[in-house]
């Protein structure tokens, strides 16, 4: 496989993961941790059924426990944080929050041996940040909202998880792209056994909130695990990092023409900030 190739197959997680807010906003008012059991278990379930197709079973039992319990922790941490951030705090905002990733995957490989930070990273990180702060400062227009603060929180330390998980990825070339089956599997079984003792149990109501919740693991929670692993592992990561940028700008599209969100001029320059914060700091890499 060329290396545009896997670039432009991780690029599909980026397509899927707009849609993330979403169907997790039509899961509503699932718990966020019963959430990722069932979306995890669809995603892994066709995982596992994909493994077992291409005889990947042999290779699965080479990898270390300790490249299971990494993928595991990252799937995991990050949905659970994004779950949870979308119950508490307004989608489009949490969301856009969350979606500093692409820029902190930027800012994570500069720091990484033969890299280095520049100039456009900084000013790129600042303009991303400002983003997140005019959401937090303002609430969905209103005002600073103190009931919405734990849910931007959580959005941050989702949007840092990500970002940490998909730059070690890169470490872990090695390891091939089936063990991602594992990951959802055990992802699935950890958020079961917690959402037993820490939540009550409301399944999805509606065939609406049905097939959010399917959706959400075949696509979001699902394929996009798989071919943005490809991507980040055998394509160019800064590449790749530039085209997620799209995903934060096409969240809050898709909110916003859905009626979820309202399109106000606070969101709006929330989404320039962060998007393009994120492309100076992108432009800065490529020019390295």
């Amino acid at each position: 496989m060329t290396r545009s190739r896997a670039t432009a197959i991780g690029f599909v997680a980026v397509l899927l993961w707009a849609l993330l807010a979403l169907f997790t906003v039509g899961t509503a008012p699932t718990p966020p941790l019963l959430l990722n059991a069932i979306s995890f278990t669809i995603g892994g379930g066709i995982g596992m059924i994909w493994v077992a197709r291409t005889g990947g079973f042999a290779r699965l039992r080479a990898i270390s426990w300790k490249i299971y319990a990494f993928g595991t922790l990252g799937l995991f941490g990050y949905h659970a944080l994004y779950f949870s951030a979308l119950r508490l705090a307004p989608a489009a905002e949490a969301g856009l929050i969350a979606y500093l990733w692409p820029l902190l995957i930027v800012l994570f490989s500069g720091l990484l041996p033969g890299e280095r930070l520049r100039r456009g990273h900084l000013v790129g990180a600042l303009c991303g940040f400002a983003g997140a702060a005019l959401i937090i400062a303002g609430g969905s227009g209103a005002g600073f909202d103190i009931t919405s603060l734990p849910g931007y929180l959580l959005a941050l330390a989702g949007a840092l998880t990500w970002a940490g998980y998909s730059v070690i990825s890169r470490h872990l070339g090695a390891a091939p792209t089936a063990t991602v089956a594992v990951f959802c599997v055990a992802t699935a079984i950890l958020s079961a056994g917690l959402h037993l003792v820490l939540e009550e149990t409301i399944w999805p109501a509606t065939p609406l909130a049905w097939a959010s919740a399917l959706a959400l693991g075949l696509g979001p929670v699902g394929l996009a695990f798989y071919v943005w692993d490809i991507g980040v592992k055998r394509g160019d990561i800064q590449l790749l990092g530039t085209a997620s940028y799209a995903a934060p700008l096409l969240s809050t599209l898709i909110l916003v023409g859905v009626g979820v969100a309202e399109p106000t001029w606070l969101l709006a320059a929330a989404t320039v900030l962060i998007t393009g914060g994120a492309i100076l700091a992108a432009r800065a890499s490529l020019r390295g």
